[in-house]
């Protein structure tokens, strides 16, 4: 049973669900639709850039570590009197993080201890520059076969 309060062809005309009822209905959820979507889409972009940035400073905390790691190990593995005392500064500009390394030595007891400091400064100013220092010592003896050398 339909009920219709007057004779107007406009009540019978919503009443029964005719399309010319909706024609602003349409573009109101369009543009409710887009807001939602505008929303949405600026949160996840965000939250893209601070995963990406992490990235970036995870991959640069990376490569110096083994930049870093490399010189401590060379400086390791060569003999105690084939480190120079001084000053030494390189520059890498090729491969995929560019640096500079520096190598402090100072030898605090002459001909028994050696302090070493190196400083890796990247190229890219995004990353921070990272240092390391250790301290070599000379064996008691270098001689083996030697009985009175301290």
């Amino acid at each position: 049973m339909r009920i219709s309060i007057g004779n107007s062809r406009r009540a019978s005309e919503v009443v029964s669900g005719s399309p010319e009822g909706r024609k602003g209905f349409v573009l109101v959820e369009v543009i409710v639709a887009m807001v939602l979507l505008a929303v949405a889409v600026s949160s996840l972009a965000g939250l893209v850039y601070s995963v990406s940035r992490s990235g970036i400073k995870t991959s640069g905390d990376a490569y110096k570590n083994g930049v870093l790691m490399q010189e401590v190990n060379r400086l390791e593995g060569i003999p105690y009197d084939s480190i120079a005392v001084g000053t030494q500064t390189y520059s890498v500009s090729t491969g995929t993080y560019a640096h500079t390394r520096s190598i402090f030595v100072s030898e605090p007891v002459v001909q028994r201890v050696k302090s070493i400091k190196v400083v890796v400064t990247p190229i890219n100013t995004s990353f921070k520059p990272d240092t390391v220092a250790f301290v070599r010592t000379k064996a008691k003896t270098s001689k083996v076969l030697c009985t009175s050398c301290q």
